[in-house]
């Protein structure tokens, strides 16, 4: 075959000219927007690219000491409606203005009456008119429902007609926030803590204290339009937070939270305090703060546990006597003089509570603390400490009270106890013994009970500890282990005299209340003027720090706790008063089944039988159950929620017999707890007044009378 040369290479030639002046203007055209249009074209892509979009994190949850969710991030949301269509293409823009505007309209009633079966508080005629004046304002943000809303009620919104649609065509979308919740509602609030409203960002408490660690990392992205559809590109994925678990025990948290209500509902308290305290490991199990609001409901609104800084009163007492035991200064048999309730001290007179009555006269060591005496510390510590009372403050130290706690929480306090070298110009002869009584001294509540804790854990002094652990994903990536303040805060000899003078206080002296028959408790009540501006402790109504710090049961020590609560007026007595919420929390927690020998102190030998109330016998069953406590029944249903019926200690189990109470007569409910009386009463439609606490013992309207409905009852309560 021949080739044609003189007809194909001119074709050849002008292809390649036409190639190469192709590729000069591709080339040029570029050279000319990079040069002259760039600045243009840096425009059009920071339009059609968005960098660095953050990414949020979860934050981390909290948790309780047994893994419950106490607090955690859900999302919530806000939804609205776009009435306007977008398009860039006028056509598709009208034609999909008309179908939205078609499809609102057709489907409004269905729509509106979805809306009300998600939100029952509005009608469905308000989600008509809302929606209506939406579409009249041509709004492109239009708020449907006022309110967050859940992760359910959204999908629930998502399956509306108009509103199941992708927001570019249905024009329904939303915004997500992220929102802290709560399951157990204020219990234990203020330590747990609380962001900002609709931020991330943390307010006071653990939240706070362990926000970076909660927080997690932000991740970043960039978003690009494709297509008229906006993309996320992930660049960098966010980390989640941790989470935290706490020491908190929720049944623990709650018991203490219901008995300290109740007793400042009782004695009208403004402010009230209870922490509950492992004593080998220090974990905060209960911490519960109150204060009474101007609408009379006591809410948690400061942590005054770990904040308050208020002169301590009589638990101090007990630091004082252990100062001069441990430097032998005195001895558990001396005896010191108290007279008639009435002593100057350089030039002050000191009293007595009892002082109206003739006071203690001559007491021994352990009486001055069982009977609480001011005069008896005080004499016995001036007089040995007088010429010294450095040598006091420093055994003050020595004994971890006054150190710095530390504490991971935002706003706590630290010990005040003065020194005499540091304090010269307001040091006066009256100051060691009112400050040998608990005055001269600014404590917060936990350090108190940080000091008690170590008498119970062997004389030694361990931290507060709030936080356990850090998780992830349900596996432990950090422990935060016991740390020890003091290994030991005095000799053992002078620890036994301690520990056996508590355990009198509460057996024989000021702190009966606080007892219990079922096992042995120790501690030391508290009582203090608090002085109120320049006033002093003299001005308008006098407010009075009233508490009880101790520990059960007394020969092996498992919990310690405080109860404090301030007051104004008489009478005003830590023992009298908080030492029955003490008792009750004491009392719970041993039969909660944490150590279900609530008899642990007594003799081992023994078969414990709790005395258990008349009252519902459905409940004592499942008690007794779970504390693997014998008992007889005369009942063979298992339908026992509503039975009642008496029960009897039989010594080696509890006789239970059951009782049908009609709904026509009153019934007897002497020898019931409280609650089990209000819910008899009440059902059968009475009108309760009630006195004292404990047991019932009383009632106004006798048995087995006819009722009459509204009648008012009065019942009277004993322990």
């Amino acid at each position: 075959m021949n080739f044609d040369h003189k007809n194909i290479m001119p074709r050849y030639f002008v292809i390649i000219i036409l190639m190469t002046l192709g590729g000069v203007y591709i080339l040029g055209n570029a050279a000319y927007q990079m040069v002259f249009q760039s600045d243009y074209w840096t425009e059009v892509s920071k339009k059609l690219v968005k960098e660095d979009v953050p990414i949020p994190a979860k934050r981390g949850n909290i948790l309780s000491a047994d893994g419950q969710i106490m607090a955690s991030s859900l999302p919530e949301y806000k939804i609205y409606m776009d009435f306007m269509a977008y398009d860039k293409d006028p056509k598709v823009k009208a034609e999909l203005q008309a179908w939205r505007d078609s499809m609102l309209r057709d489907k409004l009633d269905s729509i509106s009456e979805g809306l009300h079966r998600i939100f029952p508080d509005k009608s469905a005629g308000y989600f008509k008119d809302r929606l209506k004046k939406g579409r009249r304002k041509k709004s492109r943000h239009w708020a449907i429902y006022g309110n967050r809303i859940s992760y359910i009620q959204y999908k629930d919104c998502k399956e509306l007609p108009l509103f199941k649609e992708s927001p570019f065509k249905g024009g329904f979308y939303a915004e997500e926030f992220n929102q802290r919740k709560k399951p157990y509602g204020s219990l234990a609030t203020r330590t747990l803590g609380a962001l900002y409203a609709g931020k991330d960002s943390a307010r006071y408490g653990l939240e706070l204290s362990f926000d970076s660690i909660l927080r997690g990392k932000e991740g970043l992205s960039h978003r690009t339009k494709v297509r008229n559809k906006w993309l996320s590109i992930v660049d960098v994925p966010p980390e989640d937070g941790y989470d935290i678990v706490t020491t908190i025990d929720v049944s623990m948290q709650d018991i203490a939270e219901k008995a300290l209500l109740k007793q400042l509902k009782n004695i009208n308290g403004e402010v009230g305090v209870a922490v509950l305290m492992e004593v080998a490991t220090g974990d905060v199990k209960a911490i519960v703060n109150m204060t009474k609001c101007n609408d009379g409901v006591y809410r948690e609104i400061k942590n005054n546990a770990i904040a308050d800084l208020m002169e301590p009163g009589s638990t101090f007492k007990t630091a004082s006597i252990m100062v001069a035991l441990e430097d032998g200064k005195i001895k558990k048999e001396d005896y010191v003089d108290t007279g008639n309730g009435q002593w100057e001290m350089h030039g002050r007179v000191m009293k007595d509570h009892n002082w109206r009555r003739g006071g203690y006269a001559r007491i021994s060591v352990p009486e001055v603390l069982m009977y609480s005496s001011n005069i008896g510390v005080s004499r016995l510590i001036d007089e040995n400490y007088a010429d010294a009372p450095e040598k006091f403050v420093d055994g003050l130290y020595r004994e971890g009270v006054g150190i710095p706690l530390n504490l991971p929480l935002v706003g706590s306090g630290e010990p005040r106890v003065r020194r005499p070298k540091e304090d010269r110009s307001n040091w006066s002869k009256t100051a060691l013994p009112w400050m040998s009584i608990g005055y001269e001294t600014q404590i917060p509540p936990i350090a108190t009970l940080t000091f008690y804790n170590a008498i119970a854990n062997e004389g030694k002094m361990v931290k507060p500890r709030f936080v356990k652990a850090i998780s992830k994903n349900g596996e432990m990536v950090r422990e935060y282990p016991v740390e020890v303040l003091r290994e030991q805060i005095c000799s053992p000899t002078t620890l036994n005299d301690i520990r056996e003078i508590l355990e009198l206080v509460v057996s024989k002296g000021l702190g009966k209340a606080a007892g219990n028959k079922n096992f042995k408790v120790s501690g030391k009540t508290g009582t203090a003027q608090v002085a109120q501006g320049a006033g002093g402790y003299h001005s308008g109504r006098m407010k009075y720090l009233i508490s009880f710090c101790g520990y059960f049961p007394s020969e092996k020590p498992q919990y310690s706790c405080i109860v404090a609560i301030q007051k104004y007026g008489l009478p005003a007595s830590g023992g009298g008063q908080c030492g029955p919420v003490f008792s009750e929390i004491a009392q719970s927690v041993m039969a909660k089944g944490v150590y279900r020998d609530v008899a642990e102190a007594s003799d081992s030998n023994s078969v414990y039988v709790p005395d258990v109330l008349d009252g519902n016998m459905g409940a004592a069953v499942e008690i007794l159950d779970e504390l693997h406590i014998p008992y007889r029944k005369d009942w063979n249903t298992s339908e026992t929620a509503t039975l009642w019926g008496r029960a009897t200690n039989g010594g080696s189990n509890v006789n239970m017999v059951s009782e049908k109470i009609p709904e026509s007569i009153v019934p007897d409910v002497r020898g019931m707890g409280l609650r089990d009386a209000l819910f008899l009463l009440e059902s059968r439609g009475l009108k309760i007044k009630v006195e004292g606490e404990g047991t019932v013992f009383w009632q106004s309207v006798y048995p087995d009378s006819r009722i009459n409905k509204g009648t008012v009852i009065h019942i009277k309560l004993k322990r």
